[in-house]
């Protein structure tokens, strides 16, 4: 899934409105996916996914969510149901060309 992270990358580079936020929680959202064996849906619960990912308020979770959500990065279906986990289906990124081809370099990060 290496690929995937650079995709994610790649989308996010052009994407000015998001914030480091939004980039910590959709890495959590990975964590959850690799743990599942990159089988979606993951089923996820908001507050193991606000603890993980460092967030610490509800609203700012449900903004990220939705503006992820909206963007194309996921596709986010609430439960409403606290007894029950919301499901989350993470878009594949790893086929998709890159959007910014870069010049290689020899830095090494």
């Amino acid at each position: 899934m290496k690929h995937h992270l650079t995709g994610f990358f790649d989308r996010i580079i052009q994407d000015q409105n998001l914030n480091p936020t939004h980039i910590s929680l959709y890495l959590s959202l990975f964590q959850f996916w690799n743990t599942n064996n990159f089988q979606n849906p993951i089923s996820i619960t908001r507050d193991e996914v606000m603890q993980i990912s460092k967030i610490a308020s509800k609203a700012t979770y449900h903004k990220c969510m939705r503006e992820l959500n909206e963007k194309g990065f996921l596709r986010y279906e609430p439960s409403f149901n606290p007894y029950k986990g919301s499901s989350v289906y993470l878009i594949d990124f790893s086929a998709s060309e890159p959007i910014n081809k870069r010049k290689s370099s020899s830095r090494k990060f």
